[in-house]
C-alpha cells in the first residue's frame, strides 16, 4: 500500500502549503493537477492565493493514490475518476452532494472484514472514519 498520510484537520479551508504536506506532494503538483483535473477547482482570493475545501483534499489524495500507487498516467487516471462519478450517480440513495468519485460499497460480513483487519488497518479505519465524522460535521 502506499504511503500513510497525516489525518485531515476539521477546517473549512487550507493553503496549497497545507495541502501539499497532507497529500505528500508539492505545490507546483497541485497547480498542475488543477489543469489536468477539472474536479479541482480551488477558490481563489487576494493575490491568487489558493484556498482549497475538504472534498477537493480527498479528490487530492485520491488522484495522488491513482497516479502514484496504482501506476495510472494523468489521463487514465481522469477517466478512471470519471468513471467513479459515474458509478456514484447510478447508485440509488447516495446523497446528492457526495463528492465526485465517492462510490458506496456495501460489505456482505462486517464482523469478519473486522476480525481480518491488523491493529495498523485498524487505526486506519479508525483515522478515514473520523475524517468522515469530520466532513459530516460540516454539512450540519
Amino acid at each position: 500500500m502506499g504511503t500513510v498520510l497525516p489525518p485531515i484537520p476539521a477546517k473549512r479551508y487550507f493553503t496549497i502549503g497545507e495541502v501539499a504536506e497532507l497529500c505528500g506532494v508539492k505545490p507546483h503538483v497541485l497547480r498542475y493537477w488543477e489543469q489536468e483535473f477539472t474536479q479541482l477547482r480551488p477558490m481563489k482570493r487576494r493575490g491568487n492565493r489558493r484556498y482549497y475545501q475538504h472534498h477537493e483534499v480527498l479528490m487530492i489524495r485520491r488522484i495522488r493514490d491513482l497516479l502514484y500507487d496504482q501506476g495510472f498516467t494523468i489521463s487514465g487516471a481522469r477517466n478512471k475518476l470519471q468513471e467513479l462519478a459515474h458509478a456514484t450517480r447510478a447508485v440509488p440513495g447516495a446523497a446528492p452532494d457526495m463528492p465526485e468519485g465517492a462510490v458506496l460499497e456495501p460489505v456482505a460480513e462486517p464482523a469478519a472484514a473486522v476480525a481480518a483487519l491488523g491493529r495498523g488497518d485498524m487505526d486506519a479505519v479508525r483515522q478515514e472514519l473520523l475524517e468522515i465524522r469530520a466532513l459530516l460535521s460540516f454539512e450540519a
